[in-house]
């Protein structure tokens, strides 16, 4: 049950897809073997408000928060880390290239004793 949560700078919708950013996301969490598909939850949400660095407007950030049910060692969600964000670099690598860009990440456990759960996905998959 990984949620993924895309937070980012709103200038960088122009330099880009995000949607196709989640896509990506998506893909390398199921490629990692550690997330069930049905499971996953990629959404992104462009901050309204944004002062970065100096305050430049051209400068942009992305930042992925990863939340997942505790339980999983800390091996396996290194090397999930490692692949999510190497796909986070190769897709974000022209923007990083080209413009005033910071490309971060974070996974960190959910107590699974204070976060209940319901879905009907699997029966749909």
């Amino acid at each position: 049950m990984p949620h993924f949560h895309i937070d980012y700078s709103p200038n960088l919708e122009m330099r880009l897809d995000i949607a196709g950013l989640c896509v990506v996301v998506r893909d390398a969490a199921v490629q990692t073997g550690v997330f069930p598909l049905a499971g996953i939850r990629v959404r992104a949400t462009p901050a309204a408000h944004v002062v970065i660095a100096d305050g430049n407007p051209d400068h942009a950030f992305l930042d992925l928060s990863v939340r997942l049910r505790e339980g999983r060692d800390l091996e396996k969600r290194k090397a999930a880390t490692s692949l999510i964000f190497a796909a986070l670099e190769a897709y974000c690598a022209d923007v990083m290239a080209r413009s005033s860009f910071m490309l971060s990440m974070e996974m960190r456990n959910i107590d699974a004793e204070l976060s209940p759960k319901a879905s009907s996905i699997r029966d749909h998959l």
